[in-house]
């Protein structure tokens, strides 16, 4: 009785009670999980950086965009099976939330598998086509075959914790991240500094530490006691969950990946800089990924709140849950985006104390921080689109928007203005078309979302 009663305190009512402290108590958890997720990556870079040198700190950042673009897809998956699973569970359909995890859990195995052949045979390839310069490609084409050797856990420790986050638990999944967070930092110390590994020790450390925050979401999974509840016995693929969790988890991982495109086309225009300024734009970026993983965070809450909101049938809450969250965001990103630009030279002394490689980090960072809410308010926007099992609106205006809007800035704008500041400038700008488009689109929906909740209730009077 007492492990029932622990087991269900981490879980959520997102259906009825006050909004405000319940998104506070689910976003801060999840938000301080994708910071620990991104110190795997950053740590990497801290350590090559400072211990090895600028050509290993270019060799390690450099690879994020080509990461995105192979691994978006299926991370698209573990949002549709973290909106199915929030449906169902708000709606208190058992049998189908049992089955949703079972198949997602399956499905996080066989497309882990899946990438991990794909990182190791089309990775040199891919970077050549993106231009890495001779001094760096060797060892990016070393770090990403070894870090995608961890693709299967990586893939089962993200489908595990949306499963927890559909049933409103997102504190478990810290824990497990702060774990493993610290086994990453411990042996990115040990291989690199201690036994020599250079770039090969940073993806080993990486590797290794996602065994075990994937060991740990497996175990908490199969130690529930509710309809979350993982048997290994009955892991298969129900056809049925599978092409739910398709229809909003594809368009979803397609867009991520398509904006990989656009990020790898801009990547590739860095790197004609020499290796010098991918140096510093990967340290910028990588500090970015900060206030983008706590922005993001109330995507997740937008999208699991209005998820179970609509299993239970209360609309009336949704556009509630949209303005709380982008008026969180805002606050979260210009806080954050402020703040990294006045410490801007010494958060990027951390990884490098070439004053070149920080001086070209700056530069981007001057333009791209002080607006970079605009990308939060954008992805909350699409989190409570999502949550309402609307994928494929979104994936198409994120892709004109975003996507599609970059790509012709770089074959024109930058073509006329060859320089760092002119590609830079496209993001912001991309950001507030493709929210304003978006939020057009969720008022109207929300607005036939209305209407039906009126005609039910005229319909049973």
């Amino acid at each position: 009785m007492q492990k029932e009663k622990t087991i269900k305190s981490y879980e959520m009512d997102m259906c009825n009670g006050p909004l405000i402290g319940k998104i506070l108590v689910f976003t801060i958890p999840l938000m301080l999980s994708g910071i620990l997720q991104l110190l795997f990556n950053a740590v990497n870079m801290i350590v090559v950086g400072r211990f090895i040198g600028s050509n290993a700190l270019a060799a390690v950042g450099s690879t994020g965009p080509l990461v995105n673009l192979l691994v978006n897809v299926f991370m698209g998956l573990s949002v549709g099976a973290s909106v199915l699973v929030g449906h169902y569970y708000g709606a208190g359909q058992e049998t189908d939330v049992e089955e949703t995890v079972h198949t997602a859990i399956l499905l996080s195995l066989v497309s882990g598998v899946f990438l991990l052949f794909v990182g190791l045979f089309l990775t040199r390839p891919l970077l050549v086509l993106m231009g890495t310069p001779a001094d760096v490609i060797n060892e990016s084409v070393l770090y990403l075959r070894i870090y995608f050797c961890g693709m299967p856990v990586m893939l089962l420790y993200n489908f595990g914790s949306s499963i927890l986050r559909a049933i409103g638990d997102t504190k478990r999944p810290l824990y497990f991240l702060l774990a493993a967070g610290v086994v990453n930092i411990i042996l990115n110390l040990f291989f690199v500094i201690i036994v020599g590994m250079d770039v090969a020790g940073a993806a080993l450390a990486t590797d290794i530490s996602q065994c075990i925050s994937a060991g740990l979401i497996i175990r908490c999974l199969m130690r529930q006691e509710n309809c979350c509840r993982l048997d290994l016995k009955k892991l298969r693929i129900n056809r049925d969950k599978l092409g739910r969790i398709a229809r909003i988890g594809l368009p979803a991982g397609v867009q991520g990946s398509l904006f990989s495109i656009s990020n790898v086309l801009i990547q590739s225009s860095i790197n004609s800089f020499g290796s010098i300024a991918m140096a510093g734009n990967s340290a910028t970026s990588n500090l970015e990924g900060f206030i983008y993983t706590s922005m993001n965070s109330f995507y997740q809450t937008s999208l699991n709140f209005t998820s179970q909101n609509v299993g239970g049938k209360r609309y009336d809450r949704i556009k509630k849950i949209l303005v709380i969250c982008l008026c969180s965001v805002t606050v979260v990103g210009l806080g954050m985006g402020l703040l990294g630009q006045l410490f801007g030279t010494q958060l990027l002394g951390i990884y490098s104390t070439d004053t070149h490689v920080i001086a070209f980090g700056l530069e981007r960072m001057h333009i791209i921080f002080s607006v970079y809410f605009l990308c939060g308010i954008m992805e909350v926007v699409v989190g409570s689109l999502r949550g309402l099992g609307y994928s494929i609106m979104p994936m198409i205006v994120s892709l004109l928007g975003a996507c599609g809007f970059r790509i012709l800035w770089i074959f024109t704008v930058f073509q006329w203005s060859r320089s760092l500041p002119t590609l830079y400038v496209s993001y912001p700008v991309s950001w507030f078309i493709t929210f304003s488009i978006h939020l057009i689109c969720f008022l109207i929906i929300y607005k036939k979302f209305m209407h039906k909740q009126l005609s039910a209730k005229a319909s049973n009077l």
